[in-house]
């Protein structure tokens, strides 16, 4: 049996507040400043202990001068039902089935949910990361995920990771991540238990 989720602690995970969902619409590119890493993968680095970020993997949505934001892809946490999450909203769920799980997506804003899909999928509110992997923190996404004609591919969360202006860059020049392309496959499909082995694996074969 599924735990319900309360209607304050819903319209908290997924009600994205506006002004980080236009700061994470696209922008112009910044020529004058260093090259955007969204759609990238943060490997923590083995000695980094920060329990949040110990053997993270972190998909990084956004990346300009200002500072950047990812969620983090391998802290699953507990599943719910979807037509529970849409009742406790207040959202209609006629019709909605399956469940989801909702993964600790970093320290930042736990109270805020996001979805991060394939990007085929496409609502209003949708940021395309790569072209590959989008992120949607409507919870029309959820209904149509339960109505069995959402994204192919997605990965609910709560919270996210956040950088300050140069922060990330510097947190990178001290060696406390590594990068590599994001793949679709190990945003959505791998076993988290060895996401960050097999990413560090990869790193080192160049695959």
């Amino acid at each position: 049996m599924h735990t319900r989720i309360t209607r304050w602690l819903l319209l908290a995970a997924l009600v994205l507040p506006a002004t980080l969902l236009h700061a994470a619409r696209p922008t112009a590119p910044d020529v004058s400043g260093p090259a955007s890493l969204a759609g990238q993968l943060l490997i923590a680095s083995p000695d980094l202990r920060q329990p949040e970020f110990e053997h993270a993997v972190i998909l990084v949505a956004k990346h300009t001068r200002e500072g950047a934001f990812g969620i983090v892809i391998n802290r699953p946490g507990t599943t719910h039902a979807i037509v529970d999450m849409l009742e406790a909203f207040g959202a209609d769920a006629a019709g909605v089935e399956g469940e989801i799980a909702v993964f600790n997506g970093g320290p930042v804003d736990p109270g805020v949910g996001f979805v991060l899909h394939s990007a085929e999928y496409q609502i209003a509110d949708t940021l395309d990361i790569d072209g590959r992997v989008a992120l949607t923190v409507a919870p029309d996404v959820l209904r149509d995920i339960g109505l069995g004609k959402g994204p192919r591919k997605s990965l609910a969360a709560l919270g996210y990771a956040g950088w300050a202006a140069a922060q990330l860059e510097d947190e990178l020049a001290r060696g406390v991540w590594t990068t590599m392309p994001e793949d679709p496959a190990l945003v959505f499909d791998y076993d988290r238990a060895g996401l960050w082995d097999d990413a560090r694996a990869r790193q080192k074969t160049g695959r």
